[in-house]
């Protein structure tokens, strides 16, 4: 009586079988034969969990493989006596068994994640086979040698009500035949219910011959399948597997259920807790958090704390130390004033914690906050959170009636914060009063002693200047003092894909795809005819070189005659109109060679970042030294250097940006640390070549001082062609050249004042450096002012070296930097006229008002109205149609 079994049919043809709960076995085998067809499924189901059987056996299995054979035997032995209790119910015949000889005790499991101590309970599986055979066998007897709790179901609806009812950790799917069922129709069922996040699924797939191709096994993680097993009926195989899955996805995935608790804490906690990736990206905030701040977590989670408004009430350098302690690994606590959503200031005692991941690299901050209620504001603060506990909506007018009516009332400097916090440990008492002596120390920074000289300004000052003073005091402390704001561009995609793609270093998502560079250096020119000296040149290329010293000079032309080899010829011819040899006092064929060298590490099979574009650059900087207040303003030494960083500034471009090569993880982005990756390379292997054969160094003949101050010359032009930091060269030229020249000249009413100016700048070095800055800035990007068919052709240039770039980044699934840059849907004249207004209209202007270009600032309006034309027009390539049939 205590050992039979209670058996009744679900509505849906199931059958149920629950065994006695006075029942002692351990493990107990029931034996169910099919009494009617009409019966869509088979399993087991059981309130007790140690009653539940660990094999389920039909009358018609067959006898397992000769490893099962003995056990099978010691199994059915013991079966004679209870064969004759078993009852009779709806026509289904029920045989219990007992027996333990070969199982393995299903036990629960101790799993440590943290200092959280987890007990598994014993795993269950659900194998959904539509007819029993050796594979079926093959999964049953490794679970019961596994000793997992296994159920079998043969049809779609019997495996869905078994998998909602006993949420089983592992389910083997029969892929080999689609006669019974549709496997990954099966699959998507349970994937679609809330249990089956936590579950593995497993496809059985039939074996593939030798000479047949293995299939992909993308459509089946498509259905929602974990993992593929091929077919092999072996006990011991389909034993291996399983126990794989249960020490790797299923313990995996029973920790993350695990993390459901230590979720709940947090929401329950009364300490604001935020949590933020190694980067300062907002990950998570508790309810506490919610309320404190007054933000709803969806306004915060996967954002950067840096986009979230600061209180101006800390001590200027107060973030610095916070961050110089937590990069390191350690623990920092202190008090610290935070804004809230409304705009008041709070004060909070903080603890920030690192946490340690993968790879021992830092990559959590846990922050604790609380409030620090030793003030008045903060006392009200804290009173209204406790009412909104308990009144809801009422509390929201009533904390309205706390705001502080003067901001600056409660600010304080280091020490105060020290006397308030009373109850923070003395070492952090000790570490506020060394803040303190810092900031009497005599050595400031210039950015430094002017927040000083404003906060002083404020103790006396009308709130109403104040407040200013308070706005001023943000954008000062911000490190991008010359970035603007987008504004209203910031709506124009082809504005925010260029500010995006040239003015930032990347994205930082790393993607394990990696760009290698190619690291074989040129050292000279195969097939390659040129000329010994400058008489040497061939007439058709001396006749063009001809007019070099003209703004329309045609480097195409120059292109294609010198078989894309320009830079040897106008560099020649350049470098001789400004005496670079004798300044540098080397031979002509030095630097003949110098030049082929560089040339030959230029990609020719970039279409626009290549050696044609550096003879570009040569040219309009050896223009621009030609005019006479840039030729007034600097030496012979910042010449040479000018025309030098034109020649160096790109070679080895790979035709991508520095963004792209961020993403990608390569080798230079790891070297340069993602900072200005492509400069620092041009510069690097350009000064690399001319050392390393004594046929081309140019600068082996000079003095060595001479040679560094040319070298940090030729170095901070280079960089100076980096677009993170063009608004900052631009604004510094124009408030440091262009506003004192005006001042200057509406000043002075004398013939002679262009001359006291540009006196006044050579003796300033620094002013000399903005100019030259400014210079190779302008060359770099002085596509839109050449005539309109270089203009158009320079265009097509680039645009296509961008496409190129997106093709790339598409295909190792890289972050797309100008998604606009899409061949088949870019608009050209759009992608220009977004570049022209952001970036070249300012710029030309401040280089236009310092070094008189009237012809480039006609062809810059000429062709700023081609592309307005055209892209008014809905036309989207270089021309319109009718003209690029002409």
């Amino acid at each position: 009586m205590g050992c039979a079994p209670s058996i009744h049919v679900s509505q849906s043809g199931v059958i149920y079988c629950r065994d006695s709960d006075e029942s002692n076995s351990p493990h107990q085998t029931t034996t169910i034969s099919q009494g009617t067809a009409t019966l869509h499924g088979l399993f087991i189901k059981t309130d007790a969990a140690d009653s539940i059987p660990s094999v389920l056996a039909y009358q018609s299995r067959q006898q397992p493989p000769s490893s099962a054979g003995p056990r099978r035997k010691e199994r059915r032995e013991p079966g004679a006596s209870a064969r004759a209790r078993a009852p009779r119910c709806c026509g289904i015949e029920a045989e219990t068994q007992t027996g333990t000889a070969g199982v393995k005790q299903a036990s629960t499991t101790e799993v440590q994640i943290g200092p959280m101590r987890l007990t598994q309970d014993p795993i269950q599986v659900l194998l959904i086979f539509a007819k029993e055979d050796n594979q079926s066998d093959g999964f049953w007897w490794a679970c019961d040698r596994a000793g997992y709790r296994c159920n079998i179901a043969r049809t779609p609806e019997s495996a869905l009500e078994c998998f909602l009812d006993k949420h089983q950790e592992i389910i083997v799917i029969d892929h080999r035949n689609s006669r019974y069922f549709d496997a990954e129709d099966i699959c998507r069922t349970i994937r679609a219910t809330k249990p089956s996040e936590h579950t593995v699924i497993l496809a059985v797939v039939p074996r593939t011959s030798a000479d047949q191709e293995e299939t992909s096994v993308l459509p089946l993680l498509n259905a929602g399948f974990n993992r593929q097993f091929m077919e092999n009926s072996s006990i011991t195989a389909c034993y291996n597997e399983l126990v794989q899955i249960e020490h790797g996805e299923v313990r995996s995935q029973f920790k993350l259920r695990a993390c459901n608790a230590v979720f709940t804490a947090l929401d329950h906690c009364q300490e604001a807790i935020e949590i933020t990736s190694e980067d300062h990206v907002i990950q998570y905030v508790n309810p506490a958090f919610e309320r404190m701040m007054g933000y709803h977590k969806g306004e915060l989670i996967g954002k950067e704390l840096t986009e979230l408004p600061k209180s101006n009430k800390n001590c200027a350098d107060l973030l610095d130390t916070i961050n110089t302690f937590i990069k390191k690994g350690k623990e920092w606590q202190g008090v610290y004033y935070a804004r809230r959503k409304s705009g008041d200031s709070i004060q909070q005692h903080v603890k920030i914690t690192p946490v340690i991941g993968q790879g021992g690299k830092i990559r959590h901050f846990v922050s604790l906050k609380r409030l620090h209620c030793t003030n008045e504001n903060n006392k009200q603060l804290y009173k209204s959170h406790h009412d909104e506990k308990h009144t809801g909506d009422n509390s929201q007018s009533e904390s309205h009636s706390f705001k502080c009516k003067n901001r600056r009332k409660d600010s304080t400097d280091v020490k105060s914060i020290t006397s308030q916090s009373s109850d923070a440990p003395s070492l952090q008492t000790r570490r506020y009063s060394s803040m303190a002596r810092i900031h009497s120390m005599t050595i400031e920074a210039p950015i430094t002693k002017v927040i000083n000289i404003i906060n002083a300004a404020q103790e006396n000052s009308p709130i109403t200047v104040a407040e200013a003073l308070d706005r001023v005091l943000e954008i000062l402390r911000t490190t991008e003092l010359y970035s603007p704001q987008l504004g209203t561009k910031d709506e124009d995609p082809h504005t925010s894909d260029l500010v995006g793609g040239l003015m930032t270093d990347g994205l930082r998502r790393l993607s394990g795809n990696e760009y290698v560079f190619s690291k074989n250096m040129n050292l000279s020119h195969s097939h390659l005819s040129v000329p010994n000296t400058i008489n040497d040149v061939p007439p058709c290329i001396a006749q063009l070189l001809d007019n070099e010293e003209s703004w329309d000079f045609n480097i195409f032309e120059l292109e294609a005659v010198t078989n894309k080899r320009p830079l040897v010829y106008l560099g020649l011819k350049v470098f001789a109109r400004f005496g670079v040899s004798e300044f540098l006092n080397c031979s002509e064929a030095t630097l003949r060679a110098w030049l082929q060298v560089i040339e030959a590490n230029y990609h020719s099979s970039n279409s626009y970042h290549n050696s044609t574009h550096a003879a570009d650059v040569l040219h309009a900087t050896a223009f621009f030294l030609g005019k006479e207040r840039v030729k007034g303003s600097l030496d012979h030494l910042d010449e040479v250097a000018a025309l030098i960083a034109a020649t160096i500034h790109d070679v080895d471009h790979p035709g991508r940006t520095n963004s792209f090569l961020c993403n990608a993880g390569s080798e230079l982005a790891v070297l340069y640390n993602d900072t200005a990756v492509l400069e620092s390379h041009h510069t690097a292997l350009a000064f690399q070549l001319t050392a390393k054969d004594s046929k081309c160094n140019i600068f082996k003949n000079i003095d060595r001082n001479h040679y560094r101050t040319l070298r940090q010359a030729i170095i901070d032009m280079v960089l100076a062609t980096e677009m993170t930091k063009h608004f900052e060269h631009v604004n510094k030229f124009v408030n440091s050249i262009n506003k004192p020249m005006v001042s200057e000249e509406t000043s002075s009413h004398s013939e002679g004042s262009d001359c006291e100016c540009t006196a006044n700048i050579k003796n300033f070095p620094d002013n000399q450096t903005l100019i030259k800055r400014m210079m190779i800035k302008c060359a770099d990007v002085a596509n839109p002012c050449r005539p309109l068919e270089l203009c158009i052709e320079w265009a097509g240039r680039i645009s296509e070296e961008y496409f190129a770039q997106t093709d790339e980044e598409k295909r190792q699934g890289l972050p797309v930097v100008m998604p606009v840059f899409d061949r088949n849907t870019c608009s050209i004249p759009k992608s220009q006229i977004s570049f022209i207004d952001y970036f070249i209209t300012d710029m030309f202007d401040a280089w236009d008002a310092f070094a008189h270009l009237p012809v480039l600032m006609q062809h810059l309006a000429s062709n700023y109205k081609h592309w307005k034309t055209l892209d008014e027009l809905k036309c989207k390539s270089l021309r319109l149609p009718s003209e690029n049939n002409n």
